[in-house]
C-alpha cells in the first residue's frame, strides 16, 4: 500500500466513466485499473455495487482478476436512506459484501440539498451519516467520506457544512473530501473553505470538477491549504467538463511542491499510461495536456529552438524525460536553422550549416504554397534526406497513374485505379478497386509492390484529412491532403497539395508507402 499520510485517490472507473461519449465494459475497467496500479496510486474507486449491475461485477471479478501493487479498491455509495437503519439497507450491504476493503460514502453537506433532494431533515442526514460510516467501520472497512456540495453548502449554511464533518469523523471515517460537484470554485476562495474544514480536525481531502477550468489549480489550492487526499480522473475525465487530471495534479505535486507521491520510475512511465488509458477509453488523446501530451514539450518557434540548441532548459519547465515523454522539434515556415538542425539530430543527422541553411528555404518556399511539415514528420523526415543525399531518392519510380470513377447501373459508386511503376529493375501495371479515389491508388500501389516489399502487407492507411487552404474557394480552390498510416511499430503522417485533390493525395501515399519502406530497412 502506498504511504498514508497523503493519499492519490482515482475515480476514473466511476466518476470518469460519467463523460458523454465513454462507455467502459468490466473488461475496459479492469484493464484501466491495472494501468493505474502501475502508475503508483494509492486507491482506486471501481464504482458503485449494488446500484449499477456492471459495477457489481467489477468488484466480483476483481477479487481474483486484479494483483494489485500499490492501490486499494474503494467501493462507492451513498449513506443509508432516511428512516432506516445502515445494517437493514440493501445498497449498504451492497458495499460491505463488495471485498473492497475502503467504501467511500456519498453524503449531503448542503442544508437545501438535504431538504430539497433527499426530503428529509438535517438531524436526520447527520444520523444517516454516523450510522452508515460507524456500520461499515465495525463490519472492518475503512471509510471515506464525499461531502457532496460542500463548496456551495458552505456558502449557505457553513455551521451544518462543518457539523457534517464533525459527524463523520466522530464516526470514525479517515477522511472527508470536500466536493466542488458543480465545478464553480476559484483557488483563492476554494483555500479559504478548505482552511476552516481543517481546523475541524477531521482528516480532509479534495474532489474538484473542471467547470471553471480550474480543477487543478483547486486541487492544489487545497493541498497548501491542508488536504492530504487528492481526488481525480485519468486525462480529466468526467462529465460536463470533466474532472481533475489526476497525471497533471500528481505531476505537480511531485515535480513542483516535492511531495513523494508515486515511485520516480512509475511516474516517468506516466505519458505511457495516459496514452494507454485512451486506447482503452477510445478517446482521442489531448495532444495539449500538460506533461502527457504529444505536444507539451514541441518546439516550432524559431527563437526557442535557438535558446534550446544552448539549453534544452530555457523553454522547458521540466526533462520531459521525468514523465515519459520527449521534447519535439516541430518544422514550419517559423523555422530558423536551429530548428531544423534539432529536427535532423532527432532524426539521426547531423547537418552541415550550408544543408540546414538549404532545408530551411526548401521548408519555407514549400509551406507558402501550403505544405505543413509540423504535422507531417514523415515528410519532413524524406525531404531532409533529399537534401541531404542531393537528389531525390525513392524505392520505386512512377511512369503513370490514372482512376476512374464509375456510378453503375445499380446506384454503387466504384473507383479503379491503374498505377505504373519501376521498382528492382522490373516495370509493373497494377490495377486497384476500392470504396474512392484515393482507396483504389492505394490498393493498385499495394498490388503492385508487395510482391517485391512484402512488408507493405502490414501497413495501413488509417487516417484522411482534406482542407482547402485559406485564400483559395470553390471547386478549383489548392487543397492540402494530410495521410497517417501505421504499421506494428507505431504511425507517420505524410502531406501532399495540388490544386488537384487527386494529385495531392497521390503525393501524400506514395511518401507513406517509401517512409514506410524505409521504416521496414529498405534503403531507397
Amino acid at each position: 500500500m502506498a504511504d498514508d499520510r497523503f493519499h492519490v485517490y482515482d475515480t476514473t472507473l466511476r466518476d470518469g466513466a460519467q463523460q458523454e461519449g465513454l462507455n467502459l465494459t468490466v473488461a475496459d475497467k479492469l484493464a484501466i485499473a491495472r494501468h493505474l496500479d502501475g502508475l503508483g496510486v494509492g486507491f482506486i474507486e471501481g464504482g458503485w455495487p449494488g446500484a449499477n449491475p456492471k459495477d457489481t461485477e467489477f468488484f466480483r471479478r476483481a477479487q481474483t482478476e486484479l494483483d494489485l501493487k500499490y492501490a486499494q479498491l474503494a467501493a462507492f455509495g451513498a449513506t443509508r436512506r432516511a428512516g432506516a437503519k445502515a445494517a437493514d439497507d440493501p445498497l449498504v450491504a451492497a458495499l460491505r459484501e463488495s471485498g473492497a476493503p475502503v467504501v467511500t460514502l456519498v453524503a449531503k453537506s448542503h442544508d437545501r440539498h438535504v431538504e430539497l433532494a433527499l426530503r428529509t431533515t438535517l438531524q436526520e442526514n447527520l444520523a444517516m451519516i454516523r450510522d452508515t460510516v460507524s456500520h461499515l467501520r465495525a463490519e472492518g472497512q475503512r471509510v471515506f467520506l464525499d461531502a457532496e456540495h460542500f463548496f456551495d453548502g458552505y456558502k449557505s449554511n457553513p455551521d451544518y457544512a462543518l457539523e457534517v464533518l464533525r459527524t463523520a469523523a466522530e464516526a470514525g471515517a479517515s477522511v472527508i473530501a470536500l466536493c466542488d460537484t458543480n465545478g464553480g470554485m476559484l483557488p483563492d476562495e476554494l483555500a479559504e473553505v478548505v482552511h476552516a474544514a481543517v481546523g475541524t480536525s477531521a482528516r480532509i481531502g479534495i474532489h474538484c470538477h473542471d467547470d471553471t477550468g480550474c480543477a487543478v489549480a483547486n486541487s492544489l489550492a487545497a493541498v497548501r491549504a491542508g488536504a492530504t487526499h487528492v481526488q481525480g480522473c485519468a486525462n480529466g475525465y468526467g462529465e460536463r467538463s470533466g474532472n481533475a487530471n489526476l497525471f497533471t495534479v500528481v505531476a505537480n505535486l511531485q515535480l513542483k511542491r516535492g511531495f513523494d507521491l508515486v515511485p520516480r520510475e512509475a511516474l516517468a512511465d506516466m505519458t505511457r499510461i495516459a496514452h494507454a488509458i485512451t486506447e482503452v477509453t477510445n478517446v482521442i488523446p489531448n495532444s495539449h495536456a500538460p506533461y502527457v501530451g504529444v505536444s507539451a514539450f514541441a518546439h516550432k518557434a524559431g527563437l526557442h529552438a535557438s535558446a534550446i540548441k544552448v539549453d534544452p532548459n530555457l523553454y522547458q519547465h521540466i526533462d520531459p524525460a521525468e514523465v515519459g515523454n520527449d521534447m519535439r522539434m516541430l518544422v514550419s515556415d517559423m523555422a530558423g536553422r536551429a530548428s531544423v538542425e534539432l529536427k535532423g539530430r532527432e532524426l539521426g543527422y547531423e547537418l552541415a550549416p550550408d544543408t540546414s541553411r538549404e532545408l530551411v528555404n526548401r521548408v519555407k518556399e514549400m509551406e507558402a504554397k501550403g505544405y505543413t511539415f509540423e504535422a507531417a514528420d514523415a515528410s519532413f523526415e524524406l525531404l531532409l534526406r533529399d537534401t541531404v543525399a542531393g537528389e531525390s531518392r525513392r524505392h520505386f519510380q512512377v511512369e503513370s497513374w490514372r482512376v476512374i470513377v464509375e456510378r453503375a447501373r445499380g446506384g454503387e459508386v466504384v473507383s479503379e485505379a491503374t498505377v505504373k511503376l519501376h521498382a528492382k529493375g522490373e516495370r509493373i501495371v497494377a490495377t486497384g478497386e476500392g470504396n474512392g479515389p484515393v482507396n483504389a491508388l492505394d490498393r493498385a500501389v499495394r498490388l503492385g509492390l508487395e510482391r517485391l516489399y512484402p512488408e507493405l502487407a502490414g501497413v495501413e492507411l488509417i487516417d484522411f484529412k482534406v482542407r482547402i487552404l485559406e485564400g483559395t474557394h470553390g471547386t478549383d480552390a489548392v487543397t492540402r491532403v494530410l495521410i497517417t498510416s501505421s504499421d506494428a511499430a507505431g504511425e507517420w503522417s505524410t502531406v501532399g497539395v495540388d490544386e488537384n485533390i487527386i494529385e495531392a493525395s497521390w503525393q501524400a501515399l506514395e511518401q507513406a508507402v517509401t517512409y514506410g519502406l524505409l521504416r521496414a530497412g529498405h534503403t531507397a
